[in-house]
């Protein structure tokens, strides 16, 4: 595997270290970067948006920082992207979270909140939503290379993007509703699941995301 730099956005915002390790794992010879500052990212290859937290906080750390332009500059650039749980969700068009929160409109859809909807037992659905899903691939992608339609992902969120109507989404699960577990676009990838805390197929998908060339 050619040596490569992988940044790892660094906002405040996420349990960066997890992902990190999980990158060496599937990657030991790559040069993986916690960066805090858009001059950390010269030269990188790929970057990683992480995300853990509150949406108000997670838009401020990220603007703050300075990684909305590298960002955009990235994407139109042709690097590969992944995002990561609020690191998808920051990526959408508008967060019911925190009263209401203007995300970076990458893309056009909401995040909104799982509210109250009912269960198999006839209660209610606990919010966050934790534990493991499976994910439907809804659209052929080359980080789904490898990887059975069906695999079981880690997730831990009370907020969502929706599913229905959504052509960006390449992966779905059910938690109530039909939500989006990934969403691509060109050389964007974003999943609501954590691959970092999802086993085989989490590693799977970060080694993927490592050989992608968009």
């Amino acid at each position: 595997m050619q040596k490569q730099t992988i940044a790892i956005l660094d906002y405040g915002m996420g349990n960066l270290h997890s992902v990190a390790s999980a990158l060496h794992l599937v990657a030991p010879d790559a040069d993986v970067r916690l960066v805090q500052h858009p001059s950390e990212c010269e030269g990188a290859d790929r970057l990683i948006v992480p995300g853990v937290g509150a949406m108000r906080d997670c838009m401020a750390g990220f603007e703050n920082a300075g990684f909305a332009p590298l960002l955009r500059d990235a994407l139109e650039a042709g690097l590969p992207v992944l995002g990561i749980c609020v690191g998808m969700q920051i990526l959408m068009h508008h967060s019911e979270e925190n009263g209401g929160v203007d995300c970076l409109n990458i893309f056009p859809q909401p995040v909104l909140h799982f509210g109250e909807l009912p269960g198999p037992d006839g209660h209610n659905l606990k919010v966050p939503h934790m534990g493991w899903n499976r994910v439907q691939q809804h659209q052929a992608h080359p980080l789904w290379q490898g990887i059975e339609d069906g695999s079981r992902f880690y997730f831990v969120h009370s907020y969502y993007v929706p599913a229905e109507g959504n052509p960006n989404a390449c992966g779905t699960t059910g938690y109530g509703v039909q939500l989006a577990a990934a969403v691509a676009d060109k050389n964007l990838f974003a999943c609501q699941f954590h691959p970092e805390k999802s086993g085989d197929a989490g590693l799977q998908l970060l080694r993927n995301f490592v050989n992608w060339q968009p």
